[in-house]
């Protein structure tokens, strides 16, 4: 994903399993936050690594990149349940049969 590629958590099992717990973790609890925060500070932090270094500053230890390099992050939460797509991102669910 911090090359460039696209990157997909698929969590899959029976109801009560704990996949949403897995996925999403306790707010505002560094010891339990789930796969998606976790994921999300990762790339945050590598990306606020990399544009560190076009603050000017002459380190050799610096992993920056060129000027005027942009990051775009895209994101995607879907629920797949009974046959039934649900965008999770979406105010209302903004389901579609399928």
């Amino acid at each position: 994903v911090l090359e460039g590629y696209n990157g997909t958590i698929f969590a899959y099992g029976q109801t009560g399993a704990g996949k949403t717990h897995t996925m999403e973790g306790v707010p505002d609890d560094d010891e339990l936050m789930g796969i998606i925060p976790r994921a999300f500070q990762h790339i945050f932090d590598h990306v606020a690594l990399l544009t560190r270094g076009q603050s000017g500053e002459d380190d050799a230890d610096d992993v920056g990149v060129g000027d005027g390099e942009k990051y775009l992050v895209r994101a995607s939460y879907f629920e797949i349940y009974n046959e039934e797509i649900r965008d999770l991102l979406v105010k209302g669910g903004g389901g579609s049969g399928g």
